[in-house]
């Protein structure tokens, strides 16, 4: 009895204990245009509809940045209440997390060509024709999923391959010095680093009629959110302005 008494005043000195329970931590990784700090402000436009679909959900929240194996670890070790947003999904992803339905479609990827080989790559009139091309090199940012789609065309290619365990922008400085031939990008990437890095001007960007189509992405959920609330993040999704 006591025990019960002293837990009761507990929440009535701090209400918002009561709550803590019904919160969901929501991390996100720093991956600019669509989620980033700048200057030490949270930016991007990802960022801001993901807080617009739990606000609209009801959902209290805490927003945290985290690297991306962190996340992923974490939804591998099953911590409670816990969703992160702008992923594809994989199989392999779908084993420790549950996804919503999608909340944001990207355009088809784009390749980034050296400008010293930009003739021998446009010589190609398709993506298909130039992954059949074994004098051209690919540059490849390790333990990056292009989508399903492309993972396989890349598995299957007679390009040569490229492989680093590095940022993005740092694969494209590696095309624009001319070590590797390109590479494929999100769209969104490429406009927003051109016009923060001043040493992209060996880059020409190469559309083709046959890339696969552009990837959804999905919020993700640890897999004891109520189905109720992933219901209600689903509405949330169907009722915002994407």
């Amino acid at each position: 009895m006591r025990a019960r008494l002293a837990f009761l005043c507990l929440l009535h000195i701090s209400p918002g204990l009561a709550l803590a329970d019904d919160s969901i931590t929501v991390a996100w990784r720093n991956k600019a245009p669509y989620h980033y700090l700048e200057q030490g402000v949270e930016q991007g436009f990802l960022l801001e509809r993901a807080r617009l679909i739990f606000a609209t959900a009801g959902i209290t929240t805490q927003f945290v940045q985290q690297p991306a194996k962190r996340i992923w670890h974490s939804f591998e070790q099953g911590t409670p209440r816990y969703c992160s947003f702008g992923w594809y999904r994989l199989p392999e992803r779908e084993r420790v997390a549950q996804f919503s339905l999608p909340f944001h479609t990207d355009p088809p990827q784009i390749a980034l060509v050296s400008t010293a080989a930009l003739p021998a790559l446009r010589a190609h009139g398709s993506f298909a024709a130039l992954l059949r091309d074994p004098q051209i090199t690919l540059g490849l940012v390790d333990g990056v999923s292009y989508g399903a789609s492309l993972d396989r065309l890349i598995a299957g290619s007679a390009n040569q391959i490229e492989h680093a365990t590095v940022e993005p922008t740092v694969m494209m400085r590696m095309v624009a010095a001319h070590r590797v031939d390109y590479m494929l990008a999100d769209q969104a990437d490429w406009d927003y680093l051109r016009q923060h890095e001043s040493d992209l001007d060996g880059i020409a960007e190469q559309h083709f009629a046959d890339m696969p189509a552009g990837l959804e992405r999905y919020i993700v959920c640890s897999k004891d959110v109520p189905a109720e609330q992933m219901d209600r993040i689903n509405r949330a999704i169907k009722q915002t302005p994407h």
